[in-house]
């Protein structure tokens, strides 16, 4: 049976620091629209591409080689560029959902509000960066700093942006924060991620339901 194909390309994005619970869910929510028989397509940011895939190599990797802020983030603009023009405008194009796991509002939070970069300047560059593609609906899943670095320790070596120490990542959080609460276009939904998966799961299920009216 073939899937069906939505009369336009939806945008959903999923942010958080880190630990949050981002992968877990956009893998519950792509299953949950195949069952549907709605066409889903997943990509990761920076990453999903070949190109993306390499920076995103050099971002994470824990190597003792030194990047500015500034190279950081034209990496992963650079990154977005690229996962933008080859991967996501064409899903979209093609009317498919497309689940994504960060995308702007992570440069904003982590290179801007943990970074410490001029907001305003920023903000051009992610909407040069994506072309002026914003995301039609994103899920914030709101946990804190401590417990999300304790979950990614127990999962093993922590690369290089989780290394950066619970200062930089409280600055992440209120920068989520800051973004959430400034949304006056209703499209951040803030979960708390600190409850069960199968919870936060159903809360993301009734508002993909009601922006795809099904």
């Amino acid at each position: 049976m073939m899937g069906v194909v939505c009369l336009r390309g939806v945008f959903i994005t999923f942010e958080g620091g880190e630990g949050a619970g981002k992968t877990t869910q956009i893998s519950l929510l792509d299953g949950y629209l195949q069952s549907k028989g709605i066409s889903v397509a997943c990509a990761r940011d920076p990453g999903t591409t070949k190109l993306a895939e390499k920076v995103r190599g050099i971002l994470k990797e824990v190597d003792g080689v030194e990047i500015s802020i500034k190279t950081e983030t034209l990496l992963y603009l650079a990154a977005r560029a690229q996962l933008v023009d080859e991967y996501i405008l064409p899903k979209l194009d093609a009317g498919e959902v497309v689940l994504c796991d960060r995308f702007a509002d992570s440069t904003m939070a982590y290179q801007g509000f943990g970074g410490e970069l001029n907001l305003a300047n920023l903000d051009q560059l992610c909407t040069m960066a994506a072309s002026g593609l914003m995301p039609d609906l994103t899920f914030y899943l709101k946990l804190s700093p401590e417990d999300g670095l304790k979950r990614k320790s127990a999962q093993g070596l922590l690369d290089r942006m989780e290394q950066k120490g619970l200062n930089y990542h409280k600055k992440v959080h209120d920068g989520y924060d800051y973004l959430a609460q400034n949304d006056r276009s209703g499209r951040i939904v803030t979960i708390d991620a600190a409850q069960t998966a199968e919870k936060i799961h159903s809360i993301i299920k009734t508002n993909v339901d009601k922006l795809l009216n099904i």
